[in-house]
């Protein structure tokens, strides 16, 4: 496969023809109305089949509480319409931080995520006549943790790659079985703080090579938590099980999974570096088992392989392959899991870089029951009506559809608070051209 920079495609018909000729398979369904249809899980119901992915916005307050543009960001896309809002990534600990801004929840702040998700709810139930789920997504930033702004890398073991990537030292100390440990207990009390502050579930995040991400791949690490499969899982499941006694088994456990880490990490990957789903599929079994009922399934790290985990139009290198390659390999790894525990609720991405054709790939995949839910990342930056703009409008205007240009990510990685230059302008353009533009 040739790779392909720019976004080639002007008709759905076109997109079925690449598809064909590269060999990948694609859901597509030209009926939309299938994305607002109630959508039924253990103990909890979606208004819709659409999701907002967590997306950071960078924009917490020093003291990890939900700030202006916070409360901004989370009413819009409540407004918006779609019927799962997974909020972005939430520290329990101020090492776990991946920058400044990043949210964190503790005793002192609870009261301001009360309220957030107060306005939230009520700016949903006014614009839609709807309850969205909310989830809370707990993070243990690991390799990427960066709390005063400058890299201070917690990693679960020595990787070649990433090792390299990052600049660090062979001697550079991973972390410790007590510090393991002690993150257990810590997104436990995370998980309790939440439900305190009235999020319908809790997110313990597995994905993009954050540490519990990363630690279901440490295969060389000695002791307890790494090596055989049963110890990389370890950490997990003493978390769920930790998290469980503090929240009961009435509330919603998620947990936003890896499926395939590519060529850095060794998670769902085979000896070629591949795609292989053994190993997360048990996993999801052992989740499946203590009560988890709602998935979010993706690949990469925005980190060293963007392109896998949102596949671009233009970014910082041409990847190895046609994104509509990434898009359809995001697919197989939700199907997989939606096919092998068809009694949970999980959630597919991968759309956004299909612009105005993204729900046709998202209707088919909840058709085809490859997902039950399908969720929007960058899409809900540049457009948090997305979901309102499917169901009401039967599609997306090409004028409010993500670029899939990476300048989001572009203020993140320059240090500020970030959202869509392209379709935000009066928020962050201005901010673009101070970060970038300048530079």
């Amino acid at each position: 496969m040739e790779p392909v920079t720019g976004y080639p495609y002007h008709s759905l018909q076109e997109i079925r023809d690449a598809a064909a000729r590269m060999g990948l398979e694609l859901p597509i369904c030209e009926d939309l109305s299938v994305l607002g249809n109630p959508v039924r899980g253990e103990g909890f119901t979606l208004p819709n089949a659409l999701a907002v992915h967590p997306m950071e916005g960078c924009d917490g307050e020093p003291d990890g509480k939900p700030s202006a543009l916070t409360l901004r960001r989370y009413e819009r896309f409540a407004r918006g319409g779609a019927g799962l809002l997974w909020v972005e990534a939430i520290a329990v600990h101020p090492s776990y931080r991946a920058n400044s801004r990043q949210l964190m929840i503790n005793e002192e702040n609870l009261p301001a995520f009360r309220e957030m998700l107060e306005k939230t709810r009520a700016a949903a139930m006014e614009s839609c006549g709807h309850r969205p789920v909310i989830i809370a997504q707990l993070t243990h930033s690991g390799r990427w943790s960066r709390p005063q702004n400058v890299p201070a890398p917690i990693i679960g073991w020595h990787d070649a790659v990433l090792d390299a990537h990052q600049k660090l030292p062979d001697d550079y100390p991973p972390i410790t079985d007590q510090e393991l440990r002690e993150a257990v207990q810590n997104l436990a009390r995370g998980a309790a703080l939440c439900r305190e502050a009235g999020f319908d579930g809790v997110d313990l995040k597995a994905c993009h090579l954050y540490l519990y991400s990363e630690m279901l791949g440490v295969v060389d690490r000695p002791g307890p938590y790494g090596g055989p499969f049963e110890n990389r899982i370890r950490l997990m499941l003493e978390t769920v099980d930790a998290a469980r006694e503090k929240v009961g088994r009435d509330y919603i456990l998620a947990c936003r999974m890896n499926f395939h880490d590519n060529t850095a990490g060794r998670w769902g990957n085979d000896e070629n570096g591949q795609p292989d789903f053994t190993e997360p599929l048990q996993l999801m079994g052992e989740l499946v088992a203590r009560g988890e009922r709602l998935f979010n399934i993706t690949m990469g790290t925005p980190y060293y392989n963007p392109h896998v985990n949102r596949p671009y139009a233009t970014g910082g290198y041409v990847p190895p392959e046609p994104p509509l390659a990434g898009v359809a390999r995001l697919q197989s790894g939700v199907r997989a899991a939606q096919a092998a525990y068809p009694q949970v609720v999980c959630v597919g991405t991968g759309y956004s870089y299909l612009r105005g054709f993204s729900p046709y790939i998202a209707a088919g995949a909840v058709k085809e029951g490859w997902a039950k839910v399908a969720g929007f990342g960058r899409q809900s930056f540049a457009n948090p009506n997305f979901a309102n703009d499917i169901l009401r409008h039967g599609g997306l205007d090409s004028k409010t559809t993500c670029l899939a240009c990476g300048k989001c990510t572009m203020l993140m990685r320059a240090g500020s608070v970030t959202g869509c230059p392209v379709r935000d302008q009066e928020i962050y353009l201005p901010l673009y051209r101070q970060y970038i533009m300048k530079k």
